[in-house]
């Protein structure tokens, strides 16, 4: 059975990811997939995209586009950042105490799955952010970037200080993005965020980075 995967993300990054990595690679296991931002606000009849600043504008959402597809055929995922979380997500101080991470992610999908409660429903919050899987292969970004090589390097040299570019921290200055703005101060997420992932390619970003890996199959396996 073909399946109809509607995909929330927090941004247009996410989104172009989505529809330019993602979906063509998802049809070949049947899999369609339609990527949407989340709806931040309604105003005068409009609806303004992109960002999550609390967790209600984010379920909200969810559970809208949960009632205009009720199919069995449908299914739902997210794809927002675990940093600069809201904190009034589900499982937010929960996770806050876990000793690691991937325990902390968990936790709160965990959390997500059971305040969404629907069984077409798979949450997904990236570890720790969009950028996380660009330094699953920094050099990547030369193909815009070339004449921050020096700078490019420093990032490589960086990241292979991780075991996975999933735990490079999510602290204000030291997040993934903080990283490659430090050293590429033109670096343009919607812009080269995608591009350069689409460089690495699928097979690295997901052995690079296990929950990611994961979720993708887990994706690639829905009937």
């Amino acid at each position: 059975m073909a399946i109809r995967l509607h995909f929330i993300v927090e941004g247009q990054t996410e989104e172009t990811f989505a529809n330019k990595v993602l979906g063509p690679h998802l049809e070949e296991f049947s899999v369609w997939l339609k990527a949407r931002c989340v709806t931040t606000k309604r105003e005068r009849g409009l609806k303004y995209r992109g960002g999550v600043a609390n967790y209600a504008q984010a379920k909200n959402d969810i559970n809208d586009w949960l009632r205009q597809d009720q199919s069995s055929d449908a299914r739902f995922t997210t794809m927002f950042d675990l940093y600069a979380l809201p904190n009034d997500f589900p499982g937010y101080a929960d996770a806050a105490g876990a000793s690691s991470p991937y325990d902390r992610v968990r936790i709160l999908e965990d959390a997500l799955r059971h305040d969404i409660s629907d069984w077409r429903f798979i949450p997904y919050i990236q570890l720790h952010e969009f950028e996380a899987l660009l330094l699953s292969n920094p050099q990547k970004l030369e193909s815009l970037f070339y004449e921050r090589s020096a700078e490019i390097h420093k990032l490589i040299a960086m990241a292979g200080q991780f075991a996975s570019p999933e735990l490079i921290n999510d602290g204000v200055n030291t997040a993934p993005s903080k990283r490659i703005v430090t050293e590429i101060p033109r670096y343009k997420k919607a812009y080269a965020g995608p591009s350069v992932a689409e460089s690495i390619g699928l097979p690295t970003l997901r052995s690079k980075c296990e929950h990611f890996g994961a979720w993708l199959g887990r994706l690639e396996s829905l009937e």
